[in-house]
């Protein structure tokens, strides 16, 4: 357990991975009522860790999910169990998906679903802008679609705990139809406005300069953008191709991962009208650029 800053501790979950650098961070606000933030995976030692701090005449009442991804959501319910703590998210893992992304995933097409808990139900959901209150604290969910359709940010004292929605460590896995570029691009202009102090990332080290980290993010996502188009100027690509060409200095074996990110933005640009496929919007498909009469 670290503390963070007064009525803010810490506890990182052990399960470290190339999608989760360290591990999952849960956080914990108040001094006697608490509210967690971010539970994490179901994990036996977590679980205790986090039961032995609140037997110190603390009460756990909240339990907050930013999104339900198996490195952040699973735990919360042993835990409500544990202590009557209420959950609170936005909502199962399907809510907050566009119609589009709906579409994709019932025709099966796009793939997708890596590390969803499919069993998460919040006791309470959470909308945009409503607050919870600890100890006289209020703290404000800020939706953030975008790395998944139920995506939560929560306002506390200035600071931002981004989940996966910003971190420093990494940029940010989004894998339709669970995730959408177009939404995650909405989703940074969004956390701009709220000009906050710190970010209290999901995975990694606190952020110091939100502004200047999220700016970071979307010129990685325009650049990004932009490798995708420039390799189709010089013909049509499948995604394989796409991934080779563009992500040179990256292992083969995030190559997979790097895909579904791609992907993302072909649907996107699908989306615009500025990319065609044959024969239909799916990972196995071939991609083009759609071609503007001057």
């Amino acid at each position: 357990m670290h503390c963070l800053e007064p009525d803010l501790n810490v506890l990182r979950a052990p399960n470290p991975s190339p999608m989760t650098g360290d591990g999952t961070n849960t956080y914990i606000v108040g001094r006697k009522d608490l509210c967690i933030i971010d539970p994490g995976p179901d994990d036996e030692a977590h679980c205790a860790t986090l039961l032995h701090f609140l037997r110190q005449g603390r009460q756990l009442r909240k339990i907050l999910v930013t999104h339900s991804h198996l490195d952040h959501s699973p735990l919360a319910r042993k835990l409500a169990d544990h202590t009557g703590a209420e959950i609170l998210a936005f909502g199962d893992s399907l809510a907050g998906r566009s119609a589009r992304m709906n579409a994709l995933a019932q025709t099966g097409d796009a793939g997708g679903g890596e590390g969803v808990d499919v069993a998460f139900r919040p006791d309470q959901t959470l909308r945009d802008g409503d607050t919870v209150q600890i100890e006289g604290d209020m703290i404000r969910a800020i939706w953030t679609p975008g790395h998944f359709g139920n995506h939560l940010c929560f306002e506390w004292r200035g600071a931002v705990f981004s989940g996966d929605h910003v971190m420093g460590w990494s940029s940010t896995f989004v894998s339709p139809p669970d995730g959408d570029i177009g939404a995650y691009m909405r989703s940074l202009d969004r956390l701009t406005k709220e000009s906050p102090r710190r970010l209290y990332p999901g995975h990694g080290a606190p952020i110091d300069a939100p502004l200047q980290r999220i700016a970071e993010l979307r010129a990685h996502r325009l650049a990004r953008e932009e490798a995708i188009f420039v390799r189709l100027a010089h013909g049509a690509r499948t995604l394989p191709q796409l991934v080779a060409e563009i992500y040179t200095d990256t292992p083969t074996a995030l190559h997979a991962a790097a895909g579904r990110n791609v992907f993302a933005h072909l649907i996107n640009l699908h989306e615009r009208g500025q990319v065609k496929c044959h024969p239909t919007l799916a990972p196995e498909a071939i991609f083009a650029r759609v071609e503007r009469e001057c």
